[in-house]
């Protein structure tokens, strides 16, 4: 066998057990889920074969809306709030101060918690009558009219269900924050001193150097947050006993997707819903990398 050759086999022979798990694990269940979103199917019974159904019957449910909904509400507003919390802190850790190491460890640790143990913690601080939150407000003599029910209510204000998810998601930004701390820690130091010598104060480097050297950065967290925010499944899980209530309120996509495929065997109809959260994700993707060329800035490459 010529060395080129051979070379070549040894490599896909390193390379098999990876192939391997890849088509067993996820090509596979992919093309099966594909197959079977054109199928109903309860697990204990043959599939059959019902066209486009799946599909048609998503657009005419109104749970499916509200889940929908409740989704883009949960992206619309916790994404760029996580994104404004996570370059805070990241700027304030990225200042020399002693104990450096210790304010980003603590920063960053409620982001390996586990989902479960947060949303918990998270449950019992915004309790109505008992928790934390409410009895400092409370104590701030705040009229009973405007106390938040958090996840007992389902308005938005005074906050309710989806107002305290999303807080709950800010929580854990430390992710975020820490790649915005390495994007913060790769900015030219001669460019900042250069804006400084030039009289340029701290918030107007910030704003015209700072956060222009950071797109690249901010395009690649608002991407990673929106892709998370609609997949969102543990919190609004866990705080709503698995019903997403009050009145739907916490019925996110993922959950009501998981409610059919695994509380009422509606397989068929899980993996179409699974394939239109894919195709809204790819469509807000790709409209996001589209707009990319507008304000991202790569040093050395023109804008477009």
């Amino acid at each position: 066998m010529r060395p080129r050759r051979r070379e070549a086999w040894e490599g896909y022979a390193f390379a098999a057990p990876w192939i391997g798990g890849f088509l067993m694990l996820t090509a596979g269940p992919m093309l099966f889920s594909i197959w079977l979103s054109f199928h109903r199917w309860n697990v204990l019974q043959p599939a059959h074969y019902v066209g486009a159904f799946n599909y048609v019957y998503a657009a005419h449910d109104p749970r499916f809306w509200t889940a929908l909904t409740n989704t883009a509400a949960y992206a619309l507003v916790g994404v760029p709030l996580g994104q404004v919390v996570a370059l805070g802190l990241a700027v304030l850790l990225n200042q020399q101060v002693r104990g450096q190491g210790f304010f980003r460890t603590v920063f960053y640790l409620p982001s390996v918690i586990a989902g479960v143990a947060t949303a918990m913690v998270w449950t019992l601080l915004l309790h109505p009558d008992a928790g934390a939150v409410n009895l400092v407000l409370r104590g701030l003599h705040l009229p009973e009219k405007s106390m938040p029910g958090w996840f007992t209510s389902p308005s938005w204000w005074p906050p309710g269900a989806m107002p305290g998810l999303i807080l709950m998601s800010v929580w854990g930004t430390g992710a975020a924050m820490i790649i915005y701390l390495a994007g913060l820690q790769n900015v030219p130091q001669d460019l900042v001193e250069a804006a400084e010598i030039d009289g340029a104060t701290a918030p107007q480097r910030f704003r015209h150097l700072t956060i222009p050297m950071l797109t690249p950065t901010i395009f690649f967290n608002v991407v990673m947050g929106i892709i998370g925010s609609f997949q969102v499944f543990t919190s609004s899980y866990v705080v709503s006993n698995g019903t997403g209530g009050p009145a739907d309120a916490t019925l996110t996509y993922v959950l009501y997707l998981y409610k059919h495929a695994f509380e009422q065997f509606h397989m068929g109809y899980a993996a179409a819903l699974a394939w239109i959260m894919f195709a809204i994700l790819m469509s807000i993707t790709l409209l996001v990398f589209k707009s990319s060329g507008r304000w991202v800035y790569y040093e050395g490459v023109q804008r477009r």
